[in-house]
């Protein structure tokens, strides 16, 4: 069980850095919203740490350091920390779905940049459809189908953070946009990275992302109906108010490199109030179609890994590959 002081240290990290999720976490029931909020704590924090440090390799390898401490329940003096091991050892989490978000941080580190869309598809599952995956683990759902719809709303929120983050990223350097795409549209990459600047060009190519967003919202919204009754809203509201996101970058003609879009406490309230509303009718709608829908293939890996229970925790050959990388280049660094 999660500590009080730890759990309200959880909830003040998530009011100031993920408005989004705190707005639809309210609607969620008591025995899946703390957990919840843990989870994204410890996320947000793993995140932050990477994110925002020079020594990017050094801060994944902790990360690695210290999910082996929550593993092993003897987590590291962070509220964050303790929390999230409290949920590992409740929800009998499965240690490939953190490992992935790892993964994921660690091709942060690596500045490493996207090809197609199925590789930028295979970056987003691991930081963000892992957090979806394991949102089902706190519901107790494991149903295959169930765990598809969640891994599509994981992508489609990745790549909304995306297309809405595209100046700020090229301003720190990075890009997420695939590459080829961004060949098609004529677009020089070094160039735009040494000078970010709006053009018709590059809002053809996020509204293309965008449109493959909404896609897989549409999809994720078939998932709803396989959740507990009482989760369902504050799922809804969090597919609505991110999708909103996408919205708003596109009422900007698709330019996210002068401005950065955001919803209102109003928008997000009216968007709180249209989910409630809509679940109020999934006792009386057919099943959709889509809920049976073909994972997207480069999340079936969390799929499998949510539906073993108590199983042995193995790294992936991928993940231990990119963690000696890492280690290699952290060493280099020291001896420098």
């Amino acid at each position: 069980m999660i500590g009080a002081e730890d759990m309200e240290a959880c909830r003040a990290m998530i009011r100031t850095g993920s408005l989004s999720f705190h707005a639809a976490s309210r609607l969620l029931p008591a025995r899946v919203r703390d957990p919840a909020l843990a989870l994204y704590a410890f996320c947000r924090v793993a995140d932050d740490d990477v994110d925002e440090v020079q020594d990017k390799a050094h801060a994944v390898l902790r990360l690695r350091e210290r999910l082996d401490l929550i593993y092993a329940g003897r987590p590291e003096a962070r509220a964050s920390d303790r929390a999230f091991a409290a949920v590992v050892q409740d929800f009998d989490m499965p240690r490939a779905l953190p490992d992935a978000l790892l993964e994921g941080l660690a091709w942060d580190a690596m500045g490493q940049r996207y090809r197609s869309l199925a590789e930028l598809h295979g970056y987003s599952a691991r930081v963000a459809s892992s957090v979806g995956v394991m949102m089902c683990v706190l519901m107790r759902v494991r149903d295959p189908d169930a765990l598809a719809r969640a891994a599509d709303l994981g992508l489609a929120m990745q790549l909304t953070n995306i297309a809405r983050d595209v100046g700020e990223d090229a301003r720190a350097g990075r890009l997420f946009l695939p590459l080829d795409w961004l060949e098609e549209a004529g677009i020089d990459v070094e160039a735009f990275l040494a000078d970010p600047r709006p053009s018709p060009a590059l809002a053809r190519v996020t509204a293309r992302l965008l449109r493959v967003a909404d896609d897989l919202y549409h999809r994720a919204g078939a998932g709803v109906y396989r959740l507990p009754s009482d989760c369902r809203v504050g799922i809804a509201a969090a597919r609505h108010i991110y999708a909103a996101i996408g919205t708003q970058v596109a009422r900007a003609g698709h330019d996210s490199v002068t401005q950065r879009a955001r919803t209102s406490r109003g928008q997000k309230l009216a968007l709180m109030a249209q989910a409630v509303l809509g679940a109020g009718l999934t006792h009386v709608m057919p099943r959709p179609a889509l809920l049976h829908a073909r994972p997207v293939p480069e999340v079936a890996f969390l799929i499998d890994a949510a539906g073993q229970r108590s199983a042995k925790p193995q790294r992936s050959e991928t993940l231990l590959a990119i963690l000696e990388q890492l280690e290699a280049r952290d060493r280099r660094g020291a001896a420098g």
